[in-house]
């Protein structure tokens, strides 16, 4: 088991244990002070492998780099949103951004191209120099609703990344879950998603998935043990109920055929 649960429950699924390689979850910290960020840990750090300081909020929050400590010193990996990478790319200022990282102490980065345009062999080399020195996330799809990105681009976008050093892709949907992998309703682009699987293997994938529907979604279509992100800090404990089965979205999932038949 991953953790000594409060009581040992018969047919839980196995959950895999820090440092995880598979069944990840990757939190969305968009500015929360740094009491709410003692308060998450206290609940929650057990099941907290990536915690993303979202977007720009790192610049303008206050206690950022006590943050940091606080979530390293969990044995939890940070990093600062794409969208920054994207700011100081956009204003050329790389070394700028790698100054700013590691004044923040991060030994972590994410790499992506979701709000400018940015050529696919350029955006590899910065992983690759990237991927020298920090745990390098990329980030594949458009922030932009209703943008389409062809499924084999996709899979050709994801795999050249991993090629050039990321630890793992991240399957773009936006804090809203609206946009890349999913229609702009919240509900799943199956299509894509059963193609690029076809191709890259889950385990080096991460899926945004905000909305509880999505994080059900996966969880059912891949195990308890798959990598999501863009978790909300308050759904770190409600995420691992519906891997364990131990809500109602997910109740049947792991249990016996007998058990399912029971009527009580």
């Amino acid at each position: 088991m991953a953790t000594n649960y409060n009581f040992n429950l018969s047919h839980l699924p196995e959950r895999t244990v820090n440092p995880r390689k598979n069944g990840v979850t990757m939190v969305m910290d968009k500015g929360i002070s740094l009491r709410q960020a003692e308060d998450m840990l206290a609940s929650s750090s057990d099941y907290i492998d990536f915690v993303k300081l979202g977007f720009g909020t790192s610049i303008v929050s206050k206690n950022v780099k006590e943050k940091v400590k606080l979530y390293k010193d969990a044995g939890i990996k940070v990093y600062v949103g794409g969208t920054l990478f994207e700011a100081f790319i956009v204003r050329n200022k790389f070394d700028d951004y790698l100054k700013y990282i590691d004044d923040l102490k991060l030994d972590c980065a994410e790499v992506s191209d979701g709000s400018i345009e940015l050529e696919h062999d350029v955006k590899c080399e910065y992983i690759s120099k990237l991927a020298k020195n920090y745990t390098v996330l990329s980030e594949v799809g458009s922030k932009e609703e209703g943008v389409i990105i062809h499924p084999a681009r996709w899979i050709k976008m994801m795999e050249s990344e991993l090629q050039a050093g990321a630890f793992k892709v991240i399957a773009e949907a936006r804090e809203s879950g609206t946009t890349g992998i999913f229609h702009k309703n919240g509900s799943a682009h199956t299509m894509l998603i059963n193609r690029i699987v076809n191709k890259v293997k889950i385990e080096n994938i991460i899926w945004e998935t905000p909305q509880k529907s999505q994080q059900v979604y996966f969880i059912k279509l891949f195990g308890c043990n798959v990598n999501v992100g863009n978790i909300g800090v308050d759904d770190v404990i409600p995420l691992e109920t519906l891997r364990l089965g131990l809500r109602g979205d997910t109740f049947f999932t792991y249990l016996p055929e007998e058990m399912k038949q029971q009527t009580l």
